[in-house]
Formats: structure tokens, sequence, C-alpha cells
């Protein structure tokens, strides 16, 4: 065996290794992402076939991971404070809604009230006419 370096051999076997699981956490992380599932260690590391040790002992995947789960976080967040806008926003059209109706109510029921005030005097009119 002609130049064999234990060394260096195992050097490109370590190599390869970390390359191959980088490779098999980005794809996770992309399939993770595609079907809208959270991001974070444990979900990387199941999808992916990898320990949590793994993930932790590499920074740049350590690095990946904290900031897509960061980002789904602040979108998580976003997605609540719309939602309680438009939810906001429809109580607000109902409770316009409400008001117009018990102003149309009371408009009526003032009207009703002076149709019988006016209908009282003339009664009255009619009764004191009468002595």
């Amino acid at each position: 065996m002609k130049n064999f370096d234990r060394e260096e051999q195992l050097k490109k076997l370590h190599e390869d290794r970390k390359k191959a699981t980088k490779k098999k956490v980005d794809e996770a992380i992309k399939r993770l992402t595609k079907s809208s599932k959270a991001i974070n260690f444990n979900s990387v590391a199941k999808e992916a076939g990898v320990s949590k040790a793994t993930l932790y002992n590499h920074s740049e995947i350590k690095e990946r991971i904290n900031f897509l789960r960061n980002q789904q976080e602040k979108a998580f967040v976003d997605s609540r404070i719309k939602r309680d806008d438009n939810n906001q926003n429809a109580i607000i059209e109902s409770l316009k809604r409400r008001i117009e109706k018990l102003e149309k109510s009371n408009k009526e029921l003032e009207n009703e009230n002076k149709q019988l005030r006016d209908k009282e005097k003339e009664k009255l009119a009619d009764y004191f006419a009468k002595l």
C-alpha cells in the first residue's frame, strides 16, 4: 500500500459524515417548512434521524434552527395580532349595527310616546271642554 495515510482517511470520512448530516438536516428543515410544522431541535432531530446533540454540536446548524424557531414564533405572534385585529374589527362592526338598531327602536318609541301624549292631550281637552 503506497502512501496510505490513516489520519487523512479519518479526516475525509469525518468530513463526509458532516456533509451527509448537514444535508439530512437541510432536507428535514425543508420538509418541516413545507408542511408548516414547528421547527425546533426536537422536531428537526426526529425528522432528520439524528440526535439533538448532533444539532447542538454543529454551530451552523444550531444557529439556523434557533433563527428559524424565532422566525416562526414571531410569525405566530404577528398572526395572533392580526387575528385579534380582525376579531376586534368584527366586534366593532357588530356593535355599530346593534347601536343603529337600538337608535332606530328608540326613535320609534319616542314617536309612539309623542302620539300617545297628543291623544291624551286631546282627551283632556275634550274632557275640560265638556265641563
